[in-house]
């Protein structure tokens, strides 16, 4: 069970010197009391107060007095050394972590008290890491062998000052992957411990939105065997547990969980994998009874896509939306993707002047705030056009027309 405290915090971009030179960060904490009501069930209630976590190079006295404050020892696995590329968008939580009625000890500090723990991750709000790092408090405090730990969680004062020292790191540089069907992705898990592991366990899970957990893969350094695939076996020695998709399909997408247990910590990270196909367009006129021009937007996904009709003449005028927009009813396809068709039946007005070029703007989430642009020569330029030997030269007014202000409309 883990009953948590969070703590919330933005820091400032850690300059040239890089993150390992910060020095401390202020937070927001939410405290958390636990106690058993008079029907024997448990209950919580939380609290939010300011809070600092300072980490070892500033010494170990507080440099905010007046708040409570994480004083962090260095260590082989120290945070901030997995910290990469631009910190201007840092956010830290520092939850309390329970091993329930579990009594095994970290071997690396020694003591014979029962160890008190608490996680702290940093997420980058920009989607490129996060980092979780347990906590271990000093000193060590009594615990009832009758009871789970986290009655025994020590009281955080106004002013308290709390000394612990990190060591198991579990991160990922991808918490949030975009790719295309048909492709190979690698979903980044990484971790490290501060001594020789004898009992460590990798396991990988798969969850689709609404439906049931799957192990995709799992090994136990204890047993020496391994389930699933994906994952190198070597590479885990070393603390890579990335997980390889092979060939992405719709059904891939999902929540991919990365978990590794050393007795008595179990940490995870949440990897959400998103698939993103782009549409495929192509713009056509029909030369029917009343002639119409058709936008077709094929094999994206997902569902979602917006498609814009314009229509341009060389008069200077800026592109016309065409607002009598039919649209077909979305296809599925086999693979799960979409195709879409928008058109417009094209009725001449007296206000027309011979001839005129449609295009058509297509939006998507695959294309990251960008359009996919077509156009095409309205069907009775090519007659007017036979005419006359002004609408030649008018048709090349039109396209060069059309190349610049494209540039400028859309």
């Amino acid at each position: 069970m883990k009953i948590f405290t969070v703590l919330l915090c933005l820091i400032p971009y850690a300059g040239v010197l890089g993150f390992l030179q910060v020095q401390w960060l202020r937070c927001r904490l939410t405290d958390e009391y636990v106690w058993t009501n008079a029907e024997g069930h448990i209950e919580s209630n939380n609290s939010y107060r300011d809070a600092v976590l300072q980490f070892d190079n500033s010494g170990n006295s507080a440099l905010l007095s007046d708040s409570i404050t994480f004083l962090v020892a260095a260590s082989k696995v120290d945070m901030r050394k997995f910290v990469e590329g631009p910190v201007d968008r840092l956010q830290c939580d520092i939850h309390r972590y329970s091993k329930g009625m579990s009594r095994v000890r970290w071997p690396s500090l020694g003591g014979m008290g029962h160890d008190i723990w608490f996680t702290c991750t940093l997420r980058h709000t920009a989607g490129l890491f996060n980092i979780t790092s347990f906590l271990r408090v000093t000193p060590a405090t009594t615990m009832s062998a009758h009871q789970p730990d986290f009655f025994s969680w020590l009281t955080i004062g106004v002013k308290e000052k709390i000394s612990a020292s990190a060591v198991m790191v579990l991160m990922t540089r991808s918490p949030s992957v975009r790719v295309g069907l048909q492709k190979e992705t690698t979903l980044h898990c990484q971790f490290a411990v501060d001594h020789k592991v004898p009992h460590l366990t990798v396991e990988w899970h798969f969850q689709r939105r609404g439906g049931r957990r799957t192990k995709l893969f799992s090994y136990s350094s204890h047993s020496g065997q391994t389930e699933g695939s994906g994952v190198a076996v070597k590479g885990i020695a070393g603390g890579d547990a990335s997980l390889t998709v092979p060939i992405t399909k719709v059904s891939s997408e999902g929540t991919y969980v990365c978990s590794v247990r050393v007795p008595p910590l179990n940490g995870s990270v949440d990897i959400a994998l998103h698939i993103i196909e782009p549409p495929d367009v192509s713009l056509t006129t029909k030369e029917e009874q009343i002639p119409s021009v058709v936008c077709e937007a094929n094999g994206f996904y997902p569902l979602d896509v917006e498609i814009d009709l314009f229509k341009e003449t060389s008069s200077g005028q800026r592109p016309e939306k065409l607002g009598n927009i039919l649209r077909s009813s979305h296809l599925q396809h086999h693979d799960n993707t979409h195709s879409v068709a928008a058109f417009v039946w094209l009725r001449p007005s007296p206000q027309d002047s011979g001839c005129a070029i449609y295009s058509c703007r297509v939006s998507h989430v695959s294309l990251q705030g960008l359009y996919i642009h077509k156009s095409i020569i309205g069907p009775g330029c090519w007659t007017w056009i036979h005419l006359t030997l002004p609408g030649l030269v008018c048709l090349i007014s039109v396209i060069i027309f059309i190349a610049v202000t494209r540039r400028r409309y859309f």
